[in-house]
């Protein structure tokens, strides 16, 4: 796809803000919906995507939902810090299909590293359901500890 088209009401990422395919959610507002990737580039790889916006990419975003998108993606890439004790964090956001996206509806990658680490190829490998559950309930309970 390129940079511009129609938006597509049935891409996976408005599925499920509807309610109509699961994720791993770790952080709600009124903006915002945060989950983890279930294709993960690393441990600890999340997704934060606006809720009401049907924009495909950031040319076609409003700014203020973006300034809410980055504002979120930084206080969950702190919480991730802690939690994780990464030796780096990637934030991405791609446009356009031969930037890398594959979603087309606007997201920020939060994507925690380490060192001596590679990163898995994205959409390469799904993760354990498991794991995504365990570290999907200790970052619940940090956000949830620290919005008190």
């Amino acid at each position: 796809m390129s940079l511009y088209g129609q938006y597509d009401p049935q891409n996976i990422f408005a599925l499920i803000l509807r309610g109509e395919a699961p994720c791993y959610k770790i952080y709600e507002d009124a903006d915002v919906l945060a989950f983890l990737d279930i294709f993960p580039q690393s441990r600890g790889h999340v997704l934060v995507i606006p809720k009401a916006a049907q924009a495909r990419n950031i040319l076609d975003v409003d700014p203020a939902v973006l300034g809410k998108m980055m504002s979120a993606a930084q206080r969950l890439t702190r919480i991730l810090v802690d939690e994780l004790q990464p030796d780096g964090v990637q934030i991405a956001q791609f446009n356009g299909a031969p930037a890398g996206q594959t979603v087309f509806h606007i997201h920020v990658h939060i994507i925690p590293r380490w060192n001596g680490e590679a990163p898995e190829a994205h959409g390469r490998g799904k993760a354990d359901p498991q794991e995504l559950e365990a570290l999907q309930a200790r970052l619940v309970e940090r956000i949830d500890s620290q919005a008190e």
